[in-house]
């Protein structure tokens, strides 16, 4: 009989390890499947803290299944110590295990909070692609200021190529996040913030709104494409045959709140268009600034 309990004590936790391991290897989590630099050195941070905390879940898991075996009301073998409250070797354990694992998470966190500043710009022989991100109600506004080309719901960037988002908000406080690519950044109105990321693998990848923003939240979300530099090349192209133009009064338009908006491009966008966004919420007297701004 306690053959048979060490052997299922043994057992159900590798199965359950073992179990989880092919679940994980055939279902497609954004987080732990990255197709860039700073995605890919998030997912090793994530997969080293669940690492560490098997440290402190497994014993507790056996323990738990011991202790309910042992010390059940049928078990008259078992030892009755009901004076028993105090051991400086196992409050050692439980404290200082613990204690250990925490220091290494802090340094670790503290090194990659560092490391990957998502202000800090990525280190690559190419020069970085800027892009102007906008929040809207409830859509994404990708503007490309050194093309003055846009989109709606459409972010496409080359290959390898450190890109810059630069991002601010026309509608409540959101969050951009690109699992797949690179973590989560706010996006507030009168506020600009940065995003520093770069895609290595060709390929379409989801993006969402991960801050709940109202009625239209769901689906508010785009794609993101890592193209070859001919494809980008081309879809630049594309984007300054749109009939489309953005300049203020094509911005007043779009920003009605909408829902469930599909790509659109334009051909043009003022290039006094971000720092009017994010400046109209500095005074009341901005609110009706167009200097620059062709109509």
């Amino acid at each position: 009989m306690k053959k048979i309990k060490v052997i299922f004590l043994t057992v159900i936790p590798l199965l359950v390890i073992y179990i989880s391991y092919l679940y994980l290897k055939t279902v497609n989590f954004a987080v732990l499947n990255p197709k860039g630099q700073v995605a890919s050195k998030e997912k090793d941070i994530i997969l080293f803290a669940m690492m560490l905390s098997l440290f402190v879940l497994i014993p507790v898991f056996i323990m738990l299944v011991v202790f309910a075996i042992r010390y059940n009301e049928k078990n008259v073998k078992a030892k009755y110590s009901p004076n028993f409250d105090h051991s400086k070797i196992f409050e050692s354990i439980w404290w200082g295990i613990p204690t250990i694992l925490i220091i290494i998470l802090s340094i670790v966190t503290w090194q990659s909070s560092h490391s990957l500043d998502p202000y800090k710009p990525i280190s690559s022989s190419k020069a970085p692609l800027n892009i102007q991100v906008v929040s809207m109600n409830w859509k994404w506004l990708f503007i490309y200021p050194d093309s003055q080309v846009a989109a709606v719901n459409d972010l496409t960037i080359p290959i390898n190529t450190p890109v810059n988002l630069e991002m601010t908000s026309d509608a409540p406080m959101n969050q951009l996040w690109i699992p797949q690519l690179a973590g989560q950044i706010m996006c507030m109105p009168g506020m600009v913030t940065h995003l520093n990321l770069i895609g290595n693998t060709a390929g379409t990848y989801r993006g969402v709104s991960s801050n709940i923003s109202g009625k239209g939240f769901a689906g508010m979300t785009f794609n993101a494409h890592v193209v070859k530099d001919s494809e980008y090349k081309n879809w630049i192209s594309h984007a300054r045959k749109s009939p489309n133009v953005l300049n203020l009064k094509g911005y007043q338009e779009l920003n009605v709140p909408s829902e469930y908006v599909p790509p659109t491009y334009y051909s043009y966008a003022s290039p006094d268009l971000f720092s009017y966004i994010y400046n109209k919420y500095m005074s009341p007297a901005n609110d009706n600034m167009n200097v620059g701004m062709s109509y």
